[in-house]
């Protein structure tokens, strides 16, 4: 999916908009117990809470394709006979109607979930009329090219308030407020089958997890039987103790400036082009993106090895996950940040035989926040 397809399909999570017609929930204490559920219309529910609950399956869908949302691809003999693709299908058809189905998705889930504390399982199911759309990217609303059916779950920690003082409009008055419980925005959560090009792909789902540090590994293996994806922020760890053990004596600042740079300006173009499909690097345009900031022959080499080995010959990496946005430069004792426009102004340099980092000052130097004037 890219990132108009995710958003066409957020934007439905709004009360004039979706077809979804009730909501399961189940509510999980810290031990993994089922503390209650529910199965409620959202018809019954007043705007202000039916624009939360909403919000919270919106979020299910934010964030950075890569970094928080993943495409997972069922194998063709997981959706001929898959457990896993079943029962996940029998949620869709059913429109959450099975019983037995949301049981056993509830006890899947319990069962996979690492997370502290008390949580919410949202369940929902959508319908959605799928506009046909022209070459020319007009939308015609009145006529629909499909019905996209398709389930969203999201798993919300509960986490408890602390009491406080409130004051009371109405009352003119202040009062004590007892501690409560509130449902936070999802941990993780997915869509399926998933919307691609506009229609249903049933060989895929959107995975999302907050945490682009964590991928929730047993939650993907439970629920789907996929290939885990690699978490964004191990993605960018590994890719940098790759250029540090392949690249050796040629990891200099000059190289890894230009590295940091080219993939900087390829995010910047992708930006600037409103490409709609994800922005990836295969591994031979990572080893070209190395040769053409001068590392040499036998260091690609030495990388591509390594490349097959941490990611795998055929995987792509977002060149989002794999920079900052801004440039770091750091020592045991000194933390330099850069704008990556302006990376030029640091320089390396061997005084005397010293080491040192000279950054370009001309005007606008503060010093914990005053002024300062360099003589």
């Amino acid at each position: 999916m890219n990132e108009k397809e995710v958003g066409e399909l957020r934007r439905r999570f709004r009360p004039e908009r979706n077809g979804i017609t009730h909501i399961r929930g189940c509510y999980v204490n810290e031990i993994g117990e089922i503390v209650a559920q529910f199965d409620q219309s959202l018809a019954l529910l007043s705007q202000e809470e039916t624009e939360t609950c909403l919000g919270l399956l919106r979020r299910t869908l934010s964030g950075t394709l890569g970094k928080n949302l993943h495409s997972l691809e069922f194998a063709t003999r997981q959706v001929a006979q898959g457990e896993e693709h079943k029962l996940l299908m029998t949620l869709r058809d059913s429109a959450l109607r099975e019983e037995e189905a949301v049981q056993a998705f509830f006890q899947k889930v319990i069962g996979a979930v690492q997370m502290e504390g008390n949580y919410l399982i949202l369940l929902v199911h959508d319908t959605y009329d799928v506009p046909y759309r022209a070459k020319d990217g007009q939308q015609q609303d009145d006529a629909s090219a499909e019905v996209y059916s398709h389930i969203l779950c999201s798993i919300c920690p509960v986490k408890q308030t602390k009491p406080a003082l409130s004051y009371q409009v109405r009352e003119n008055e202040f009062h004590n407020r007892a501690a409560d419980w509130l449902v936070s925005p999802p941990e993780l959560g997915f869509l399926f089958p998933a919307f691609d090009e506009r229609t249903t792909n049933l060989y895929g789902a959107l995975y999302y997890t907050r945490d682009s540090a964590d991928a929730h590994p047993d939650f993907v293996q439970a629920v789907f039987q996929c290939p885990v994806p690699m978490a964004a922020d191990t993605q960018k760890e590994t890719f940098q103790s790759m250029l540090e053990e392949t690249l050796g004596e040629e990891c200099s600042y000059d190289v890894v400036q230009a590295v940091h740079d080219q993939l900087c300006e390829l995010i910047q173009e992708h930006k600037d082009n409103r490409e709609e499909e994800p922005l990836t690097l295969s591994k031979g345009a990572v080893k070209c993106v190395l040769r053409s900031c001068g590392v040499s022959d036998k260091h690609v080499e030495e990388f591509d090895t390594q490349y097959d080995d941490q990611f795998g010959a055929d995987t792509a990496l977002s060149p989002r996950n794999l920079v900052e946005n801004k440039l770091e430069v750091t020592t045991p004792d000194v933390v330099i940040k850069v704008s990556p426009e302006r990376s030029d102004l640091v320089q390396t340099r061997i005084i005397d035989g010293v080491k040192y980092i000279l950054i370009r000052a001309e005007e606008g130097v503060e010093v914990n926040g005053v002024s300062v004037q360099i003589p």
